[in-house]
C-alpha cells in the first residue's frame, strides 16, 4: 500500500486532498496546524471528518500540531487583532490574511514527519499537499515555483531525502476543479459529498458558533465554485444560501468589471460587457483566415479553431462550428424587435454575437455571427 502525509486544515482543498489520496489507495497521515488562526473551528471540523470516514471503514492518523506559541509573533489579520477584510479573493486588502511563512513553516514539519515515518515503517512516502494556482495572485507561498525551491532546500539539508516525493495534484487547478475531484472521489468510496462538505470550514471570520460569514475572500471563492458546478453549499453561513450567493455574485461582478474596463478597449468592453455590436465589415477579423484559434478577449476561453471560419460575407467574422470544448452559451434574443439566439462566453458570459440558420450545409447549416471585438486570435505555430 502506498502511503501519503498531508497537512489537513478542515477546509474544502485539504479535504477534497484527503479524499483523492484515499481514493488512490493511499494508507494517509494528516497534520491539522493550531497557528492561533481566528478560525480555529476548522480543526474540530477536521476531526469531525476523520470521525466520519472512520466510521465508513477508512482509518486516517491524524494529528494536531500547536504552533499558537511560537505564531503568535507574526503579523496578519487571521492570527492578530487586525480585522478579517471582506471582498474578492484577489483584491489588494487580502494580503492582510497572508501569514509570514507560514507555508514554509507547515511544509517543514510535515517533511520531517516524512522522513521519520519513512525509516518508521521503512517504506517511501509521498507529501501531498492541496495548494492549487487560484490562491497565486495572493499567497506567494501557493506558487509552484516556491515549492519546488522549498523541496529542493530540504533535500539537500537531509538524508534519505531520495524516500521522500512531494505531490501537488491541484497545483494547476481552481476551487471548482477541486470539487469536481472530491465529487468523483466520493462516488467512488461511496460517500456522502454533502456530509463530508457540511463538515468543513473555509472562512476566516466565522461567528461563535463556526457559522461563516459569507464575506471573506475565502468565503467568496467557495461559494462562486459550489454555484459553478450546480451545488448548493452544505456547509451552514450566517445567512440563507440565497442570499450569501447573490452577495458573492454581486462581488465578482464587481471585481471583474474592474479588470475588464482596465483590459478592454471601449469597444470590446461594450460589446462583450454591454451586448453592443460593432459596425458591419469594420472589424479586425472580418477578412482574417490565418491558422490558429479563436479565444474570448476577456477570459481567453478557446471559442474556435480557424478550420471553423468561412467567408460569408456578412461582414463579421463567420464561423460554422465551434470548439469541441467551446460550449457556447446560447440565449433566446428579442431585443430591437427581432427573435434571435445570442451567443456567449461560457466562462465569462461575454457577449459574442448571434448564431444563425444560413450556414454552411455541409457543416450542420449554422453562422455564428461573431464580433472581432469579442475574439483574441493566437496564431498557430508548427514546432520543428
Amino acid at each position: 500500500m502506498k502511503t501519503a502525509v498531508m497537512a489537513f486544515s478542515g477546509g474544502m482543498d485539504s479535504t477534497s486532498l484527503l479524499l483523492r489520496l484515499l481514493r488512490e489507495g493511499n494508507k494517509v497521515y494528516t497534520i491539522g496546524f493550531n497557528y492561533g488562526q481566528k478560525h480555529i473551528v476548522e480543526l474540530e471540523r477536521a476531526q469531525m471528518n476523520i470521525d466520519y470516514l472512520s466510521s465508513n471503514g477508512f482509518q486516517v492518523n491524524h494529528k494536531v500540531v500547536d504552533l499558537s506559541s511560537l505564531m503568535s509573533m507574526f503579523t496578519g489579520s487571521l492570527t492578530s487583532s487586525e480585522d478579517v477584510p471582506t471582498g474578492h479573493y484577489e483584491e489588494e486588502q487580502m494580503k492582510s490574511t497572508v501569514v509570514p511563512n507560514r507555508n514554509a513553516i507547515f511544509s517543514s514539519i510535515i517533511y520531517g514527519y516524512a522522513l521519520s515515518l519513512s525509516k518508521e515503517l521503512n517504506t517511501k512516502i509521498t507529501i501531498s499537499l492541496g495548494v492549487h494556482s487560484g490562491d497565486h495572485a495572493i499567497y506567494p507561498d501557493c506558487r509552484p515555483q516556491f515549492y519546488k525551491s522549498l523541496n529542493l532546500a530540504f533535500e539537500l539539508g537531509n538524508w534519505d531525502s531520495d524516500n521522500v516525493d512531494l505531490l501537488l495534484p491541484y497545483i494547476d487547478g481552481d476551487k471548482e476543479s477541486i470539487l469536481v475531484d472530491a465529487i468523483e472521489s466520493c462516488a467512488k468510496l461511496n460517500l456522502d459529498f454533502e456530509i463530508i462538505f457540511a463538515n468543513t470550514n473555509t472562512s476566516y471570520d466565522p461567528d461563535k458558533d463556526g457559522r461563516s460569514s459569507g464575506k471573506t475572500g475565502s468565503d467568496i471563492e467557495r461559494i462562486l465554485a459550489f454555484n459553478a458546478i450546480g451545488r448548493k453549499d452544505p456547509v451552514v453561513y450566517q445567512q440563507d444560501w440565497s442570499e450569501v450567493l447573490s452577495h458573492a455574485l454581486s462581488i465578482e461582478a464587481d471585481y471583474m468589471d474592474k479588470i475588464y474596463r482596465e483590459k478592454l478597449t471601449e469597444l470590446q468592453y461594450q460589446v462583450t460587457r454591454n451586448s453592443a455590436t460593432e459596425r458591419a465589415f469594420t472589424g479586425l477579423y472580418d477578412k482574417h483566415f490565418e491558422t490558429g484559434n479563436y479565444h474570448c478577449i476577456c477570459c481567453g476561453h478557446l471559442l474556435f479553431e480557424s478550420t471553423g471560419k468561412y467567408n460569408s460575407g456578412c461582414g463579421w467574422p463567420a464561423f460554422h462550428t465551434e470548439d469541441v470544448n467551446a460550449k457556447i452559451s446560447r440565449i433566446e434574443d428579442y431585443t430591437h424587435g427581432m427573435s434571435r439566439i445570442e451567443v456567449k462566453c461560457s466562462k465569462c458570459d461575454a457577449h459574442l454575437g448571434h448564431v444563425f440558420e444560413d450556414g454552411p450545409l455541409q457543416y450542420g447549416g449554422e453562422r455564428y455571427c461573431i464580433n472581432s471585438a469579442a475574439l483574441e486570435f493566437r496564431e498557430q505555430r508548427n514546432i520543428r
